[in-house]
């Protein structure tokens, strides 16, 4: 829900669970709000410039929960009520995650034979004329977790996760002519406050929508967590229009047909939606993008002077003329954990856009103003949904949700006149198709929509000429999309239009001509002039993106020649589209692909170089097949000098990791080939046997760079991945080698780290522990070696251990208590008296814990007690007590700054201090002193998901615990508190789980004094 994405970005620990956060509010006796104020009383106590005002025009009754509103095309407002969220009615929750993602029993059955939930669509009219509505009929009950609508082709378009479902009502009575039918199935119903959501019709007939964070849609075959989507209502195809993002909730298009997207990613207002794009997201927390080799993606868009809460949502770029001037093509969303509404600037930025804040619409001073939904209303006035509540985001599916409330408020200008409403279906189609020319969108949509369902052929040709019109390309532009919608765009007679004066039609010709995915020849030479020759980074963005739907002969030609336009390298969006299409292509026609990026010649264009040909590398390395590496070699081949062939043999190496393969030794190929291995191995990803030999061709390549002397961590590197017997005999002896440098040697122990398997490696690292070498050797040696399960190890270990400094102890307890028996032999030295139970973090105590050993916990009963989280009694003991420690007296800001950098910064960043292995305070909550007391008190009562402590168990027997900070589909990367990542072959992995323990240790505070504590605290809510 709009709203309710606050709890996917909310810094620092959510924590309000049931139980403890009601005592803890007793506690701190925090007064919540009684029920806020009357609407009447909340609409009073809103501002605005003067040059508004504000009115209510809905409200509870009529209205609870509004999740979504829009007008139909009799001017009545009509409000999704969510009443039933959280939960969906009729399905039994199987598991519940610490982030609130449920797994249910079941899929529910579509309406109307599955279960019936609280949700209602609801028509909303003024029957007396006055402004506001007083009636209310519901058009649709019993609907389960319903997220969105829309009207059009005789019914109503109503998600409902998990489906996207049609209301036929053709003689418009307000009531469905019958069940609803199934157009989608399969969109994600883990979390219903990030659903699917926000259906909106696109300028180009599709109906689009987003679905946000936590939850898998899997529709048609296409697998999705973020994303906007689009389906067409005629052919009803369906695709996938770009995949990342945040928490989407709100879509809009701009007066030239740009898609923007409201996001909950904290100091960003919107997404520019570009069709078959990818975009950033919180990847720790959601997984990679579905596509691997995507390798790279786009950014959200720029913005400046960020204000209020990090949640925006229904947004809208405002286009009509009640508003004064400046106030067009702004863009209005609300701010609901602002309680506000706020407008801003939008301003080009080559191919896409930056944003500016503008000020503030309206402000609710009322912390139960809610707003979820904004709308431009028939009349010019932006209407605004309140779901009116106190709280903005869910703890648990079992919060307490205040279902009495609701609102709709008009914001609209004081000068406004009353406007007569006519019903666009009462007009000819002649009539609406003059209507296009209107400065009023909402006028403008319905005349072009209804205009696609009548697909009245008259129309066709005063269209066709409107689209002509080189004097009005804002008419000329709705003329060309109302084309496309009656399904009469023809490419051939439309190709006129690709050389209009106006970049946003060509742009948009462009669009529909990729959309047919087929180009005629004619049309062909057209788009690789454009290619050539056009200045405008708006079409030749589109041509890029376009270029990727189109067949594989025509994309590879635009491409290679779009590369040849040095001036468009450093647009934002330009560069990677380019990537996008040719890669889409890159395995399927790979002959052609090679041929056209392989030339000697390539090398001299900057543009090609830094885009293409490193990630055309890493892409056939990472496809890992016979024909795949051959075009390694190639492109290995073509690289003219040191630096480039360095740079390639980089990618190369990134490609192989992505397979993940283990070093496996074949038959030399003899002398000539400078002791590079042939490999035999066979590889399998989705069950498809890949890789069996390396091909001479990359052989040839690699001895040409191979020198037996080499030092270079690289080129040992790719040769141990490719099977080099001589590489890895380098690598150990480097390793080793005490006259070598001890960066050389890091390097080396780090490769080994991840490559090194046999018994050889083993027993000669391990000498490397204890004697002379250094700290720092040691723990990379130490590192290694907790890779095996070996009993060598735990001697060896064992009897160096009294010689160790503090680090060193605390690493090889770390090596010793990851493995079940190990753990045990260091564990009985304690119990012999060897050694003092205080040698034993408690961290590290938990991490004994997690083998289950029975061995195990009865010397840690012995000696530590039980080892669990404190019960929420003895939490509140200890908030009291820290709280009456913070009551007593003022604390220092440069004694707590020095308390910060040593007890948090080791995982925490405040303004330009400490690491980032948690959350980042900077934009934390640290002016609620009761919030922050808790989350430190408390940090296990709720973790966010990308600072969820993960446990891994390998199929040896070793446990692992830590952020989980990268996946690849060959391994997995952990990040332990001590700031060291730890990656773990996928073949490895015994389990992977989540673990309901923080990292973060519970004890903080009970190792300061009071005056620290106070001191801790100054720093932690000081304003830099």
């Amino acid at each position: 829900m709009r709203f309710n994405a606050a709890s996917n970005r909310t810094t620092f620990f959510l924590i309000r669970m049931v139980v403890l956060s009601f005592l803890i509010w007793q506690a701190f006796e925090v007064r919540c709000l009684a029920q806020g104020f009357s609407p009447g009383e909340a609409a009073q106590r809103m501002t605005v410039d003067s040059d508004f005002k504000v009115e209510l025009v809905a409200a509870e009754p009529l209205v609870r929960q509004p999740v979504a509103i829009d007008f139909d095309d009799r001017g009545r407002l009509w409000v999704l009520q969510y009443l039933q969220y959280p939960n969906p009615a009729g399905l039994k929750r199987v598991k519940v995650d610490r982030f609130s993602r449920t797994t249910y029993d079941r899929i529910p059955e579509p309406p109307p034979t599955g279960p019936k939930g609280a949700d209602r669509l609801t028509i909303l009219e003024d029957t007396n004329g006055d402004g506001a509505f007083d009636k209310a009929k519901d058009f649709i009950s019993d609907l389960n977790i319903a997220s969105g609508f829309a009207f059009g082709y005789g019914g109503v378009f109503v998600l409902q996760t998990p489906y996207l479902l049609f209301y036929p009502d053709r003689n418009r009575d307000d009531i469905p002519d019958g069940d609803p039918e199934v157009l989608l199935k399969g969109f994600g119903m883990e979390d219903t406050s990030s659903v699917a959501n926000s259906l909106v019709w696109g300028p180009d007939g599709w109906l689009y929508g987003t679905q946000g964070t936590n939850i898998t849609a899997l529709i048609r075959g296409i697998e999705f967590e973020q994303g906007i989507w689009r389906y067409h209502p005629v052919s009803r195809k369906f695709e996938l229009f770009m995949e990342g993002g945040g928490n989407m909730w709100g879509l809009d298009f701009d007066e030239f047909g740009n898609l923007l997207a409201g996001t909950n990613y904290g100091g960003y207002l919107m997404i520019h939606c570009v069709q078959g794009a990818y975009y950033e997201k919180s990847f720790a927390k959601h997984g990679e993008l579905h596509n691997p080799f995507a390798l790279g993606y786009f950014q959200h868009v720029p913005h400046k002077n960020f204000q209020g809460g990090h949640v925006t949502v229904g947004g809208i770029l405002y286009q009509s003329d009640q508003f004064p001037a400046p106030y067009r093509n702004k863009y209005i969303a609300v701010d609901t954990l602002g309680h506000a509404v706020r407008w801003h600037h939008v301003l080009p930025d080559q191919s896409t856009f930056r944003s500016e804040n503008g000020g503030v619409l309206l402000q609710a001073n009322d912390t139960w103003f809610a707003p979820s939904d904004a709308i431009q209303g028939p009349d010019g006035a932006v209407y605004v949904a309140d779901w009116h509540d106190q709280r903005t985001a869910h703890p648990d599916p079992d919060a307490t949700w205040d279902r009495r409330n609701g609102r709709v408020f008009r914001i609209s200008h004081r000068s406004a006149k009353p406007v007569r409403h006519v019903d666009p279906h009462s007009l000819s189609s002649e009539q609406l198709v003059d209507v296009l020319g209107s400065s009023n969108a909402w006028q403008v949509r319905r005349a072009r929509r209804i205009l696609a369902e009548r697909r009245d052929k008259q129309v066709i040709d005063q269209l066709r000429t409107l689209s002509q019109n080189p004097d009005n390309p804002s008419l000329a532009l709705q003329a060309l999309w109302t084309l496309n919608t009656l399904d009469a765009f023809d490419q051939n007679r439309e190709s006129s239009l690709l050389a209009h004066q106006d970049p946003h039609i060509r742009a948009w010709t462009i669009r529909l001509i990729g959309d047919t995915k087929q180009v005629s020849d004619e049309n062909g030479q057209k788009l690789l002039s454009i290619a050539k020759t056009d200045t405008s980074p708006t079409v030749i963005s589109q041509l890029a993106s376009s270029a990727k739907r189109l067949p594989a002969q025509q994309c590879i030609a635009l491409v290679r020649t779009l590369l040849n336009r040095s001036e468009f390298r450093n647009d934002p969006h330009i560069p990677l589209l380019l990537w996008w299409a040719l890669e889409r292509y890159s395995i399927s026609s790979l002959p052609e692909v090679l041929q056209a990026f392989s030339r000697p010649g390539d090398w001299q264009n900057l543009f090609l170089r830094e885009v293409i040909l490193g990630r055309l590398m890493r892409r056939y390395a990472g496809e890992g097949s016979n024909a795949s590496l051959v075009a390694c070699a190639r492109l290995l081949a073509a690289a003219p000098e040191k630096t480039e062939r360095k740079r390639m043999i980089s990618e190369l190496d990134a490609g192989l990791k992505m397979l993940g393969r283990e070093r496996l030794p074949g038959l030399p190929l003899g002398p000539k080939y400078g002791n590079i291995a042939a490999i035999t191995r066979v590889e399998k990803s989705n069950q498809v046997t890949r890789l069996k030999t390396l091909p001479p061709e990359l052989a040839d390549q690699l001895a040409t760079i191979w020198d037996d002397k080499t030092t270079d961590p690289l080129i040992i590197r790719v040769a141990m991945r490719l099977g080099s017997k001589a590489a890895y005999d380098r690598a150990l002896a480097l390793a080793t080698d005490k006259t070598c440098t001890e960066k050389t040697r890091l390097d080396m122990l780090a490769i080994l780290q991840e490559l090194g398997d046999s018994r050889e490696c083993r027993d000669r690292v391990l000498k490397l522990v204890g004697g002379s070498e250094t700290p720092t050797i040691q723990l990379a040696a130490l590192n290694l070696l907790s890779r095996f399960a070996d009993e060598r190890i735990t001697e060896r270990l064992l009897a160096q251990y009294e010689k160790m400094d503090a680090t060193l102890r605390s690493q090889t307890r770390d090596v010793l208590l990851g493995r079940a028996d190990s753990a045990f032999a260091f564990l009985q030295e304690i119990d012999q008296g060897t050694y003092p139970p205080t040698e034993v973090t408690a961290d590290q105590l938990r991490r004994v814990a997690l083998h289950n050993d029975v061995r195990l916990n009865e010397i840690v009963r012995k000696h530590w007690g039980n080892i669990r989280a404190g019960t929420p009694e003895e939490k509140l003991a200890e908030i009291r007590r820290i709280s009456n420690d913070l009551r007593a007296g003022s604390g220092n800001l440069d004694q707590g700054k020095l308390l910060f950098e040593k007890q948090c910064a080791t995982c925490h960043k405040l303004f330009d201090t400490g690491k980032t292995i948690g959350p980042d305070l900077t934009k934390a909550n640290r002016q609620d002193q009761s919030f922050l007391l808790v989350s430190i008190v408390d940090p296990n009562t709720q973790i966010r998901k990308e600072y969820l402590n993960y446990v891994l168990v390998t199929v040896d027997g070793r446990v692992l615990n830590g952020l989980l900070v990268e996946e690849t589909p060959a391994s997995v990367t952990l990040l332990n508190a001590k700031n060291e990542r730890t990656t773990v072959s996928r073949n490895d992995i015994e389990e992977l789980k989540a673990s309901p323990v923080s990292l973060m240790p519970e004890d903080l505070l009970k190792k300061l004094t009071p005056q620290q504590v106070r001191d801790l605290f100054q720093y932690l809510q000081t304003e830099k």
